[in-house]
């Protein structure tokens, strides 16, 4: 099972032999120790148990096929035995080529599809079967999203864009959490203005505002910055950063290496599977990752 830093995780368990009784301590030659006996050293910090990190997002054997139309029986699968467990306060990037079911598995983990086989708990909640009305509450209530193309409301200005997921669960947010969240987007000046009247990397920002905001436990981002400018992608990716260190999970969808390259771990797919993770922190080793998979599932 591949973990969100790709890596097993488990501290060392550090090995105790029993201490000598009260009996056996005293004046030299009395009760002394049994034979191979010897004081155990002390536990250095290093060695001491990792506290565990609460897994947030945990998705078990994941299968997502879809029917051929015109070709009566025919299946192809786009997700094969997908398993992975996120912690919080995490930013993990999920990288592959085109093809390789990368949005498939965020749909499913998100719960805007329904997997064929397997489950997917958030937050401790499972999500598989549950009915899309209590589904979409759920949602509503502890995730967040950001698309490619923003999926804001056309219709609404920034502000009201902002403000919309407090609207949808019935808990409006405060003047002041909307504002602080345009402010901190670089968006005051734009605050009344509809999304036409926007640039792309502004209407990304907004829909950026709108996670800080509402501050979800969980937020899934499918190509964030995929049509930005150098400088747009920079400042969406501090901000995912600045998200995951205040405590919720993030799992992002990128081609982008450099991207994933800022996330904290990375999962590599290739044919509807998860087949390698690594840290971030080196674009040229995420690049090198995703063509290895390449070739591998090639030879």
């Amino acid at each position: 099972m591949i973990t969100a830093n790709g890596f097993s995780t488990r501290a060392p368990v550090v090995s105790r032999t029993p201490q000598p009784s009260a009996s056996s301590q005293g004046s030299p030659g009395a009760g002394a120790p049994p034979q191979g006996w010897a004081p155990c050293a002390p536990v250095q910090p290093s060695q001491a148990r990792a506290p565990q990190r609460v897994i947030t997002v945990a998705a078990v054997g994941l299968h997502r096929s879809f029917r051929l139309p015109g070709r009566q029986g025919a299946e192809v699968s786009a997700l094969g035995g997908v398993s992975l467990h996120l912690p919080a306060a995490s930013l993990t990037a999920l990288v592959g080529a085109s093809g390789c079911g990368k949005t498939t598995l965020l749909q499913c983990v998100a719960g805007l599809d329904r997997p064929t086989s397997g489950s997917v708990s958030l937050l401790g909640r499972q999500i598989s079967r549950i009915r899309a009305r209590a589904l979409a509450a759920f949602r509503a209530q502890h995730v967040g999203f950001v698309f490619q193309d923003d999926n804001l409301v056309t219709s609404l200005s920034a502000w009201d864009n902002v403000a919309l997921p407090g609207r949808l669960r019935r808990r409006p947010l405060g003047r002041d959490q909307i504002g602080q969240a345009l402010e901190r987007v670089g968006l005051n000046a734009q605050a009344r203005h509809l999304p036409h009247q926007m640039s792309g990397g502004e209407r990304q920002r907004v829909a950026i505002a709108r996670v800080l905001a509402s501050a979800p436990e969980i937020v899934f981002a499918d190509e964030p910055t995929a049509a930005l400018d150098v400088g747009s992608s920079d400042a969406v990716l501090h901000w995912f950063e600045e998200i995951a260190a205040g405590g919720a999970t993030v799992l992002m969808v990128t081609h982008d290496a450099a991207a994933a390259a800022r996330a904290q771990s990375v999962m590599v797919m290739e044919g509807g599977r998860i087949v390698t993770g690594l840290p971030g922190g080196d674009p040229q080793a995420v690049s090198a990752a995703v063509l290895g998979a390449r070739r591998g599932r090639s030879a």
